[in-house]
């Protein structure tokens, strides 16, 4: 039977120097599929505070439907889940030739319950309960070898470039530091590039929804945002929408 037995030791708060985290790694999203919302909101809030940005399903069958429509640098993957188990999700991504990393959790400690979700195709095992720490740290260590396969990653609007593998940004060759939730916005917003995207949809896809309807973190990451970016030489890069949202763009216009 499955335990919910607070599973999960949350970490320190995030530590300030995102430019020395992830040294190799392909992208920042991650999906996790876990049916205990104790353990999925621990790890998610956890992982949020590092600089990724987290999609959580609370099924198989959701989470095999997110695997297919989205693409994740790395999952993790509950074994015992409704509709759909989480073996039989990693088997039918495996058979799909879908081959991001996944690493497998379960209350299952015997080495048969950890040979098997690696021979089905997990690429790593972490057992519960377990600490914070050690899954970021597998994590990390499972990002760093999907990269040693794969070119870097980077995105780059006009003279803006982000490296996702270093976790950079420049204008030119000015380097830009941005903190880690900074970083996640920008990467949202250059990833629409060219389409108006609503402040709702923001606080969902960068924080979460755990957040009040009236917060004004969009609206100060923003203007840190604008603040960092913007030179008086270079083209303008994000606008507002007023009433609707926010668009970045090679040469934004005032409205």
């Amino acid at each position: 039977m499955k335990s919910h037995t607070s599973p999960v030791e949350l970490a320190a708060p995030a530590r300030e120097a995102p430019t020395t985290r992830l040294q190799g790694t392909q992208s920042v999203r991650v999906l996790m599929v876990e049916d205990d919302e104790q353990v999925a909101g621990s790890v998610r809030q956890g992982l949020m505070r590092e600089g990724f940005m987290v999609d959580v399903a609370g099924d198989g069958l959701e989470g095999l439907e997110l695997a297919l429509q989205t693409v994740y640098s790395v999952m993790i993957m509950d074994i015992m889940l409704p509709g759909m188990s989480g073996l039989e999700v990693l088997q039918r991504l495996r058979d799909l030739g879908i081959n991001t990393p996944i690493l497998i959790l379960s209350g299952m400690s015997d080495v048969g319950d950890r040979v098997a979700g690696l021979q089905m195709g997990g690429d790593d095992y972490l057992v519960k309960p377990f600490a914070f720490s050690e899954l970021l740290a597998r994590i990390e260590s499972l990002l760093r070898r999907a990269q040693a396969t794969q070119e870097p990653l980077q995105l780059n609007v006009s003279d803006l470039l982000m490296d996702l593998l270093s976790r950079r940004v420049y204008r030119g060759t000015e380097e830009i530091i941005l903190q880690p939730q900074e970083f996640s916005l920008l990467e949202y917003l250059v990833r629409n590039r060219g389409q108006v995207v609503t402040r709702a949809q923001i606080l969902q896809q960068v924080w979460g929804y755990d957040f009040s309807p009236k917060t004004n973190l969009v609206e100060v990451h923003i203007c840190r945002l604008r603040e960092k970016l913007e030179r008086p030489d270079k083209p303008r890069l994000l606008t507002t929408i007023r009433g609707v949202g926010y668009m970045l763009t090679e040469d934004a216009r005032s409205p």
